[in-house]
């Protein structure tokens, strides 16, 4: 691994996920599956009913992580040039000076971000693309590390633009949180009794271990016959008969890399079958459209992941 060692990646991906769940309890998965898209350069969609813990989890690993945090409320008069920057006239100097936006910090979170305008989502593509913004011709970088985290409710369409295939592509994966376990809704009110643990949380890596993390998923091996299992899934979900528009090249992509960020996280330098089939549903489900008589039958993308995983077997 490019300037961090195996183990040591390996223990600041734990400490990570443990600050995380300080605040977040018995969601260590979803925590693990969210720092993978940070360590594949991603970003991730949290798409659950209110109330159980979307921005608490996009806010812990921030915190986590010793970098700028930036929190937007996304609201119908929300503006493109809120989330860029804007070039602002200086009568003093006699020349336009550029106010950044609120996109420029690297950790965000886009909270309820069907709420605002198309074009204010659309804002995002740039920069969620290829990790930069453009403003009056001029270009400015943001990060390393950077990521958006956005969160919606899935139940609630009153008041909400729905984001277009082009957005929901542009996020490595799509995670839900749940309802918790009993004993894990205890637990909650146990550890909120006295104070808010979020605000006591202190960072446990800075920005260059994530660097470092994110060049060390580059270098896990695969094997040449999972780059045919790769394939063959993403292929799969086009033929699927239940599916109006399949996975994308980028699709198969994201797959691969995630796969290899998990592999890294387990403390592996290469990755398993069992690593692809578990990142398949995070990474591709949001990517699949679904035809209208599907939908009608209560098929959802999980339960055509699962088949198409069912069927295809690794070559060799």
């Amino acid at each position: 691994m490019r300037g961090l060692n195996m183990e040591r990646g390996r223990q600041v991906c734990q400490a990570i996920v443990g600050n995380i769940g300080k605040v977040l309890v018995g969601k260590q998965k979803t925590a693990e599956l969210a720092l993978a898209a940070l360590l594949c350069e991603g970003h991730v969609l949290i798409e659950d009913i209110p109330g159980v813990g979307k921005t608490s989890l996009a806010a812990a690993m921030a915190k986590s992580v010793d970098c700028s945090f930036r929190r937007i409320q996304f609201t119908p008069d929300i503006l493109p040039s809120d989330i860029t920057g804007f070039s602002l006239f200086n009568p003093k100097l006699g020349e336009f000076e550029y106010r950044p936006g609120l996109v420029l910090s690297s950790f965000v979170l886009a909270d309820e971000i069907n709420r605002t305008s198309p074009k204010t989502q659309a804002s995002l593509l740039e920069v969620m693309e290829e990790s930069q913004v453009t403003v009056d011709g001029v270009t400015r970088r943001v990060g390393p590390p950077f990521m958006v985290v956005a969160t919606q409710n899935p139940l609630e369409y009153v008041g909400t633009y729905p984001l277009p295939e082009a957005q929901m592509d542009r996020f490595l994966m799509r995670l839900s949180l749940g309802y918790p376990e009993k004993s894990e809704e205890e637990a909650i009110l146990r550890r909120f009794k006295a104070d808010d643990p979020l605000e006591e949380l202190v960072p446990v890596a800075s920005a260059e271990h994530i660097v470092a993390l994110q060049q060390g998923v580059r270098v896990i091996h695969v094997e040449d016959s999972l780059y045919s299992f790769i394939t063959e899934i993403v292929r799969a979900t086009r033929r699927h008969p239940d599916v109006e528009l399949g996975a994308s090249p980028r699709a198969s992509l994201a797959l691969f890399r995630a796969s290899q960020a998990w592999a890294l996280l387990e403390g592996r330098a290469f990755i398993l079958p069992d690593d692809v089939k578990y990142m398949a549903t995070p990474v591709l489900g949001h990517r699949l459209i679904l035809k209208q008589e599907a939908r009608l039958r209560h098929v959802r993308q999980e339960d055509v992941i699962g088949a198409i995983l069912d069927k295809v077997a690794v070559a060799g």
